[in-house]
């Protein structure tokens, strides 16, 4: 063998050694300072889900410092955060089609900006107002207690709105989330109630329509029948509410008594006892 060939041998032989080093080198996992977190919930109908990292103050000055106050925050760490609605939504009143967004704020000491921005995909500091397809305002509520890890939270969920908090150090943002559940449902309840057949919500559309202050005859008749199919605590409980809001007190408490029956027989319905009497207190 010649010296060239000895020499390119002798290279081969090294890079082959070098890359059986490289790839043997472990690798290391490191926690992230910021670790992803996913939020999903369903209010009502939609699914909402937010997609945000987690910072933490570690001894910082948050608002005001770490993030200034007027100036456009990515409202978390890394990457965007990123909120997404099943259906359409308002938030503080402000109509949010269904898709996914980007959520950017602007902290302020007495009220933060709220932007839903459509670009959910470009680097988090390449916001963009244009790509805002709404803006709202939201008062900064002062909390006594430190809270040293980022966090956003859905809380004071009913089946037609919700609460959505930005909570970080000592203050909490809440942005208020509707629904406009009942032009969405109240047909299909109609139709399905219309229907032939017996398999029918009776329940569940007296609830909703107790619930939402509609049609009270509706809900009487629809209670009604739910009760022939057998009779028990929480079903004549709504029955005696019903009744109630429907100005039979008699009927009403006569309700309300036969609930805290069955409910004294039933594992688990203590709190129905309670419910009832406050109802019948109420209406004496």
């Amino acid at each position: 063998m010649n010296t060239k060939a000895l020499l390119f041998s002798a290279v081969i032989g090294s890079g082959l050694f070098f890359s059986t080093l490289a790839s043997a080198q472990p690798k290391v996992d490191f926690p992230s300072p910021s670790p992803l977190s996913t939020l999903k919930q369903r209010v009502g109908l939609p699914d909402i889900e937010i997609v945000y990292s987690r910072p933490s103050a570690k001894g910082r000055a948050i608002f005001g410092g770490l993030v200034p106050y007027g100036e456009v925050w990515r409202t978390g760490a890394n990457g965007r955060t990123t909120i997404s609605f099943s259906t359409p939504v308002k938030l503080n009143g402000t109509d949010i089609p269904a898709g996914k967004y980007s959520l950017f704020t602007i902290p302020g000491q007495s009220e933060w900006t709220i932007a839903i921005n459509k670009d959910s995909t470009s680097s988090p500091f390449a916001y963009n107002a244009s790509n805002d397809v709404a803006r709202v305002t939201a008062p900064a509520v002062k909390l006594a207690e430190n809270i040293e890890t980022f966090s956003i939270m859905i809380n004071a969920i009913r089946d037609d709105s919700a609460t959505i908090d930005l909570i970080w150090e000592h203050t909490a943002v809440p942005i208020h989330l509707t629904l406009d559940l009942v032009s969405t449902l109240q047909p299909q309840i109609e139709a399905a109630m219309s229907a032939s057949g017996d398999k029918k919500p009776y329940y569940q559309a007296a609830m909703f329509y107790y619930d939402h202050n509609l049609d009270m005859q509706k809900a009487k008749t629809w209670i009604e029948n739910a009760t022939l199919s057998g009779e028990t605590y929480y079903i004549v409980h709504l029955k005696a509410k019903i009744l109630a809001k429907l100005g039979d007190k008699e009927g009403a408490i006569t309700a309300a008594k036969r609930s805290s029956e069955l409910a004294a027989k039933a594992e688990g319905a203590s709190g129905y006892l309670k419910l009832n009497e406050e109802l019948i207190s109420s209406l004496k």
